[in-house]
């Protein structure tokens, strides 16, 4: 198979947690062929969506190495044009925001997939799916929600609750969340410079006191979940668990609330196309559903010994057989 990784530049990749490097590996060892490419490569001419992509080798790396800030972990070969549908699977890992660009990348993609490509996850569940607005598909699983953008309904909706996250509709890592609660003296500002003065919706949740035992990653492969999530837990003073907010990634094994959330998802998520999907649980709710470039393979490899990334490329290579 060749694989084409429509992801961000390489060299910014921190390969000892990236699980896009952990799928070209596990695709490497398995004698693939690797492609990379930037969303801004993608292009539509002579009828057809074409991608300028460079073909990527792994230089072997230690363990140690892999945890060096820069590694020089890849050599790219010269970049050339070639229609997306020439490749067995087009892998869209393209981290957040999602924003103009990356929906002009969607499109791009859902029409490469009319000229025959493989593409994953699907663009048009990309689009479908928010990751925080989707939770609205499955209530019996949520907590209290408001989306909006008016200070007074959120305000109204935090002295209901009397304790409430705020968090932007576009963002990843924990970015732009806030914890709110009645009498802050930043309630304000904190509305008006999330909503740019009530131009843009927001998202507000009721807190959830079990986030102290982490915000759990539960990994779904093809509607199936993997059966260890990495637990996020926040860094003293911290409310957010987001490794990239400082949060301590802890594997666990499911529970059987997690397996009930998953198993209640996981068929309508395969049947829309999401190969991949990272559902956001805490306690017993269910607070995100990414889709874009759901990630902590690393973190569950390396401490339980289950291969995700050979999981995924299971299940990659069942779909484009």
């Amino acid at each position: 198979m060749d694989i084409l990784f429509v992801a961000d530049p390489l060299a910014s990749f921190k390969i000892y947690k990236d699980s896009t490097y952990a799928m070209m590996r596990e695709a490497a060892r398995r004698g693939h062929g690797l492609w990379a490419c930037e969303p801004a490569d993608l292009s539509w001419s002579g009828g057809r969506v074409m991608g300028r992509v460079s073909p990527v080798q792994l230089r072997p790396l230690s363990p140690e190495a892999e945890h060096d800030k820069r590694p020089d972990w890849f050599r790219s070969g010269e970049p050339a044009s070639r229609p997306l549908a020439e490749f067995s699977a087009v892998l869209m890992r393209k981290d957040p925001p999602f924003d103009q660009e990356y929906l002009y990348a969607t499109w791009l993609l859902e029409m490469a997939e009319r000229e025959g490509a493989r593409v994953f996850n699907r663009p048009r569940a990309l689009r479908d799916y928010n990751e925080k607005l989707a939770i609205a598909r499955y209530p019996q699983f949520t907590v209290p929600t408001l989306v909006s953008g008016r200070a007074d309904e959120i305000r109204a909706f935090l002295a209901e609750q009397g304790d409430i996250v705020v968090k932007p509709l576009n963002a990843m890592g924990g970015a732009a969340v806030f914890r709110l609660r009645p009498g802050d003296a930043n309630v304000g500002v904190t509305l008006e410079v999330l909503t740019r003065h009530g131009e843009t919706p927001i998202m507000a949740q009721r807190y959830i006191p079990e986030i102290v035992a982490g915000d759990k990653r539960v990994l779904l492969i093809d509607g199936e979940p993997v059966p260890h999530a990495l637990a996020r837990i926040p860094a003293p003073g911290e409310t957010r668990g987001n490794l990239a907010a400082g949060g301590r990634g802890v594997a666990r094994p499911l529970t059987d609330r997690e397996r009930e959330i998953a198993a209640a998802l996981g068929p309508g998520l395969k049947a829309d196309g999401l190969l991949l999907v990272g559902l956001d649980v805490i306690g017993d709710w269910l607070t995100e559903v990414n889709v874009t470039s759901p990630t902590c393979f690393r973190e569950i490899t390396d401490q339980t010994g289950c291969d995700v990334a050979a999981l995924f490329l299971d299940a990659l290579e069942r779909r484009c057989a």
